[in-house]
């Protein structure tokens, strides 16, 4: 962690502290619920699991395929003391995560990438904007801030502050993902525009002959391919999270909706009813319902049925992905259930 000079402004930035001059207005800024996280490379484009059963509702997607256009999109932004008041704004409609770091500390400079990382990876739920110290010492002093590198969020116009030094990525995954839930909550719900697009990596080849035996309908044959990825490289986590997707294509593409959702409706006690519901739900984008559905059922089963919503639960959390912030809070409320 580095010192760096500034005026004494003892302490760090309060919760609800105003982000410099108030926001006077909010940007124009896609107000859209946020995009699903993306799926593996491997399956993007490749399919449509509400649209493949049916069962979504008018115009849902499966996971992840609202955000896979993406491709290897960017949200980051350099903030100077000109824009300050722009990005201020902006987070009345997606928050905004700022880095400050300085030249005169490497630790920092490549904390940023880290943190870069992490927030592309919210497809545009969340902006990162980066702050060098050195340049701007004013943006320093606003956020009250002593060492770099310091993370803050601007949400509705207010500072909330995150971390003031490097911690594992995984635990600053964890950090946003709560962010991002919280900006919900308060109804900060819209998403940032990409600020530069790279082309996504070309598919190692196994990966390439199951998305185009998706593109033909060959389930099975997708299914063979990402287990002979995954057989080559158990270390393979998109093929992993790609056959994950490919498991609930199986199932859903079998089922009649209305006939499944007309049978766990009657019959609150079928668990296959219920499972099969969960499934519908995840694939026409309905995440929270299916996640709510099958914790609902392991509180309240006992013995093998409790064992196979688990199992089906946590088979869905590789569906959507681990870093999801919606499967972090599911996984948190699953283990309360349990322990």
């Amino acid at each position: 962690m580095s010192e760096f000079s500034r005026s004494p402004q003892p302490g760090h930035a309060r919760p609800g502290q105003a982000a410099g001059p108030q926001p006077t207005g909010r940007p124009a800024a896609s107000e859209a619920a946020p995009a699903d996280p993306a799926v593996p490379a491997s399956v993007r484009g490749a399919v449509d699991l509400g649209a493949a059963t049916g069962a979504g509702r008018p115009g849902g997607q499966a996971p992840g395929n609202a955000a896979s256009s993406a491709g290897g999109a960017s949200y980051r932004v350099e903030l100077t003391t000109a824009t300050f008041q722009k990005y201020a704004e902006a987070s009345t409609s997606y928050p905004v995560v700022v880095v400050l770091h300085s030249p005169q500390s490497p630790e920092s400079q490549s904390f940023v990438d880290v943190v870069s990382r992490v927030v592309d990876e919210f497809q545009g739920r969340l902006l990162l904007g980066t702050v060098d110290v050195s340049a701007e010492p004013q943006i320093a002093q606003a956020f009250q801030a002593q060492s770099v590198p310091t993370v803050v969020a601007l949400l509705g116009g207010r500072v909330v502050p995150l971390v003031n030094s490097t911690v594992p990525e995984q635990q600053l995954r964890e950090l946003l993902g709560e962010l991002v839930g919280l900006a919900q909550q308060n109804g900060v719900s819209g998403t940032a525009e990409p600020t530069s697009q790279d082309e996504p990596a070309p598919l190692p080849p196994l990966h390439r002959e199951a998305v185009e035996k998706l593109e033909a309908g060959d389930l099975d044959g997708a299914e063979a391919s990402y287990e002979k990825a995954l057989a080559e490289n158990p270390g393979d986590h998109e093929a992993k999270l790609a056959l994950a997707q490919v498991h609930l294509l199986q199932r859903v593409s079998a089922m009649d909706a209305a006939t499944v959702r007309e049978a766990a409706a009657s019959d609150p006690s079928d668990l296959q009813a219920a499972l099969d519901v969960a499934d519908l739900d995840l694939s026409g984008g309905h995440v929270e319902d299916a996640f709510r559905r099958l914790l609902t059922l392991v509180r309240t089963t006992a013995g093998d049925d409790k064992d196979a919503a688990r199992a089906r639960l946590v088979e869905l959390f590789d569906v959507v992905g681990a870093d999801d912030p919606r499967v972090v809070a599911a996984r948190g409320q699953l283990m309360r259930v349990l322990f």
